[in-house]
């Protein structure tokens, strides 16, 4: 017993005489507030301790020599100290760098509302844009229910912050869609081509965009097509209007996908049944095919390809306001084919390369003619303003686009990103009228390279410089373009950004047909944006200042560019709430803009608001969704103040000063989820402008007959037709949406 008890005591001062030498310390951040509960230890060992509430930690350690002292916690970078242990009562303070990661850093937004599945938060999800009542599934028209897009009914196009429809881009997978929506009759707006469900991501930006883009002085449009269907499916669209069917093939390793579809509308029967506004020369008649195929790589990457062909025709005839008796018959045939393919692959552990090759057809075969009332063509009468409607044109572009875009990742969420793009424009046209008869051909070779990082200065504070560098061959002029964000984190889920950036765009391409020794068109945006994001929860507020530096100036017929002195701005006060979670499967958002523009460009004669820019507008968009019967009603009310239109009778100082009467529109929409021959579908009913209210988009006015108080007839610009109405079946094998529609209302 005393051998045993001596043999213990032995081990017992033998332990404790290799465990003389103390450590202790403080953990701290790089403020130097005490951090508790981080694990300090001894690499390599197992002595070490936790920090106690005020970060103090202590321990005994039998390690002699040099050591490496480790502090880890979580949220924080490891901390390392090289340590030579030859003395007991070591002190040591351990400051530990808060790590930033996605989920507690600041997000740099650039003002932009985001739309899909792969982004944290999200202001607008892919159904939203689907299901938006009024909007009919058309992604631009979802976004006129956001802030800063206004409503201009007779255009089609992204009018945007005071902007015309030519300042703003749509981009897919990186490249610009040359003509995204479908060639129109002057008067009525048409829609794009491209379904939503082509896209698992929408980046809507009103100003202050990205350095990665350009020649859009107001706003870009990104769209991200999906990489790879989660499984195969096919799918048939029915409807009086329209016939679609399509299918995607996706490979049991799921690695390989190819699909295609093809569309067939024709408003034939709808026209006859609705009561139409014009005279229904050709009704509206249209054939759409697309075709993809998409291959993932072993290294995360993906390849996408897809193409796509439509060919249209519609016509209508009107009465002429400066004629009695005689109409005016306008016709236009469309083709247009895309072409779109990317690439992107991560390159190590910290690289991603991006590419992408475009290239885009649209030909337009325009017929205007004067008609008499048996619908026979005039020409020659001697009058110019009746001779000059006689008018053809076979007009074609084409656009080829290069881009190849590097990214590299650092510690944190660090970034640099860096790029060059190339595009290709061909123009050309055949005229015949009574002032001009010839071709015309203008071509532009465009090149850019741009820089931009990511920089965390910390959790709470991030900075995104930018600069772009230009150069058209057209007007042989080069420009810098910087662009800075600085977000900073007020709260969890809160944040402030201010935005700058100089933009700018080549003038269009019609206009440099006899003269093309011009400057870019310059707008400088100022940003400031505050946000309250969550997951049920979106409050946004935005200020900006919009300055016009350079503008095309036009001859008085606006047919060639004089100069690019033209000047303008653009400020206004922008609100948006959105909320999904207060009243249970309902959600909704509130949107309110307003602005002050006036510009002086084109043939204006004095600097003046617009046609295309109201000075408030504001939408409410309501969603409420059934699960036990799967039933969705989506109800939306657009509303803005008149928007200016010319009066040939006001002397040139009230130039743009009468203003419409106020636009509104409630819509409504239902969508009943059921199944139909053993396919998941939805039958959906809409119903535009439920209240029959009147609609004015402007006045066309005559430029000689005069009524009887001795002012220019004329003519209100209004819809074709005072209500809409949709109702068809979407049936799908293969892809059950269902849980979709449920996610997105819960």
């Amino acid at each position: 017993m005393i051998k045993v008890l001596t043999l213990f005591l032995f081990l017992l001062f033998s332990l404790d005489s290799y465990a003389q030498n103390t450590i202790h310390g403080k953990t701290t951040d790089e403020n130097g507030n005490s951090i508790p509960g981080v694990n300090v230890y001894i690499k390599d060992a197992y002595d070490g301790a936790i920090s106690d509430s005020t970060g103090k930690f202590t321990f005994k350690t039998s390690s002699e020599g040099p050591v490496t002292l480790i502090g880890s916690f979580i949220g924080y970078k490891s901390a390392e100290q090289y340590l030579d242990i030859n003395k007991n009562n070591i002190e040591i303070n351990l400051k530990l760098i808060e790590e930033i990661s996605e989920l507690n850093a600041v997000v740099i937004t650039a003002g932009s509302f985001e739309a899909g599945d792969k982004k944290r938060a999200t202001v607008l999800s892919l159904l939203d844009i689907i299901t938006t009542a009024g909007a009919d599934a058309d992604i631009s028209a979802t976004l006129q229910t956001v802030p800063g897009v206004q409503k201009v009914g007779e255009q089609e196009g992204l009018f945007v912050r005071g902007g015309s429809a030519e300042e703003a881009k749509i981009i897919i997978d990186g490249a610009v869609v040359n003509n995204f929506f479908y060639s129109s009759i002057p008067g009525i707006a048409s829609r794009g081509r491209f379904s939503p469900f082509l896209f698992s991501g929408t980046s809507f930006t009103s100003g202050g965009y990205s350095a990665l883009y350009g020649q859009a002085l107001s706003a870009v449009l990104n769209l991200e097509s999906v990489d790879l269907p989660a499984r195969s499916e096919f799918q048939l669209g029915v409807s009086p209007i329209f016939l679609s069917a399509g299918f995607q093939k996706v490979n049991s390793e799921k690695t390989q996908s190819f699909g295609a579809s093809y569309s067939y509308a024709n408003l034939g029967l709808y026209m006859a049944v609705i009561p139409q506004r014009f005279d229904i020369s050709q009704a509206p008649i249209g054939h759409d095919g697309d075709m993809n195929y998409r291959f993932k790589t072993k290294k995360n990457g993906i390849f996408k390809a897809y193409a796509t062909y439509s060919f249209g025709k519609q016509g209508i005839r009107q009465e002429s306001l400066d004629s009695i008796g005689l109409k005016n018959g306008y016709r236009v045939d469309n083709a247009n084919v895309y072409f779109n393919t990317s690439f992107k692959q991560s390159l190590g552990k910290h690289w991603k390369y991006f590419g992408v090759a475009s290239y885009s057809y649209n030909k337009d075969n325009i017929d205007a003619k004067l008609l008499n009332d048996q619908n026979q063509q005039l020409m020659n009468i001697g009058i110019e303003s009746l001779d000059n409607v006689n008018f053809s044109s076979i007009a074609t572009q084409q656009m080829w686009q290069l881009r190849s875009l590097l990214e590299r990742k650092f510690d944190g969420l660090n970034a640099l990103r860096f790029g060059a793009e190339a595009w290709y424009n061909k123009d050309h046209a055949d005229i015949n009228s009574a002032f001009f008869n010839g071709e015309t051909d203008i071509e532009d070779t465009y090149g850019a390279a741009f820089v931009e990082s990511d920089i965390y200065l910390s959790k709470n504070l991030a900075f995104r410089p930018g600069i772009r560098i230009e150069y058209s061959k057209l007007i042989s002029r080069a420009n810098i373009a910087p662009r800075m964000s600085l977000s900073y984190k007020i709260a969890p889920q809160m944040q402030l950004t201010a935005d700058y950036g100089i933009f700018y765009q080549t003038p269009e391409r019609k206009y440099l047909l006899f003269d093309n020794d011009f400057d870019f068109q310059r707008a400088d945006h100022y940003i400031l944006t505050y946000q309250w994001l969550t997951k049920d929860y979106t409050f946004r507020i935005q200020a900006y200042d919009k300055e016009y530096v350079s503008l095309v100036k036009t001859d008085d017929n606006a047919i060639s560019i004089a100069n690019t002195n033209g000047t303008g701005y653009a400020r206004g006060l922008e609100f948006f709430w959105r909320d999904k979670k207060t009243f249970k499967g309902f959600n909704y958002w509130l949107s309110y803009s307003y602005i002050d523009t006036k510009r002086d460009y084109l043939n204006y004669p004095i600097s003046a608001t617009p046609t295309f820019a109201a000075r408030h507008s504001g939408s409410i968009v309501l969603k409420k969704f059934w699960m036990s019967k799967f039933i969705g009603i989506n109800w939306s009310y657009t509303v803005t103040s008149g928007r200016p239109y010319f009066n040939p009778n006001l002397p040139a100082e009230d130039f743009l000063s009468e203003k419409t009467r106020v636009y509104q529109s409630h819509n409504v929409s239902v969508n009943w989820l059921t199944n139909i021959f053993k396919s998941n579908a939805v039958v959906v009913f809409s119903l535009n402008n439920v209240f029959n209210q009147k609609q004015i988009f402007g006045y066309n006015y005559s430029s000689r007959l005069l009524d009887e108080n001795n002012l220019y007839v004329r003519k209100a610009v209004q819809p074709p037709t005072a209500q809409s109405v949709f109702l068809g079946v979407f049936m799908s094998w293969g892809v059950d949406r269902t849980l979709d529609n449920i996610n997105n209302n819960l």
